[in-house]
């Protein structure tokens, strides 16, 4: 739970993803740590994370829902390996065999990821338009695609 505020603020930090309320990040923490990840340095202060949950009706899909690196700390793998430890290790305790996250257009650092992501492990990629941009009643936003990546490998 002490991570929440960091989490928001790497969030907030970033100007790519939406940001949530900090309550919203404080019990992720606590709620859904079993399916999220924080990578620390040296001193043991956040430097990036991924966050996810298993989808009630789809209980071996893992959907990522943010993942952001401190911008000190970007340009080294750090998504990629926080990435691949989360599937990792829900694969091994949760039985997750596929990987969903939702991306912008336009959001080439993501894409970037969650292709090579696929490509790393030999998965099937697929992409469709998950909400549509006049889903969202809070004014502008584009559309969100859904990836979604497996079956994954044993």
């Amino acid at each position: 739970m002490a991570d929440g505020a960091a989490l928001w603020r790497m969030a907030k930090d970033s100007k790519v993803l939406d940001l949530n309320s900090s309550y919203s990040y404080l019990l992720w923490c606590r709620d859904f740590a079993a399916t999220s990840a924080v990578a620390r340095d040296e001193q043991g202060e956040p430097m990036g994370f991924i966050t996810g949950y298993v989808r009630p009706d789809s209980p071996h899909t893992l959907l990522v829902w943010q993942v952001a690196v401190d911008e000190a700390h970007r340009g080294r793998g750090l998504a990629a390996a926080l990435l691949d430890g989360l599937v990792t290790r829900t694969a091994a305790e949760l039985e997750v065999t596929t990987v969903e996250t939702t991306i912008t257009p336009g959001n080439t650092a993501s894409e970037r990821l969650f292709t090579s992501f696929a490509e790393r492990h030999g998965a099937r990629l697929e992409r469709e338009v998950l909400f549509d941009t006049g889903l969202f009643p809070d004014g502008p936003h584009d559309a969100e695609v859904l990836y979604r990546i497996g079956p994954l490998p044993h």
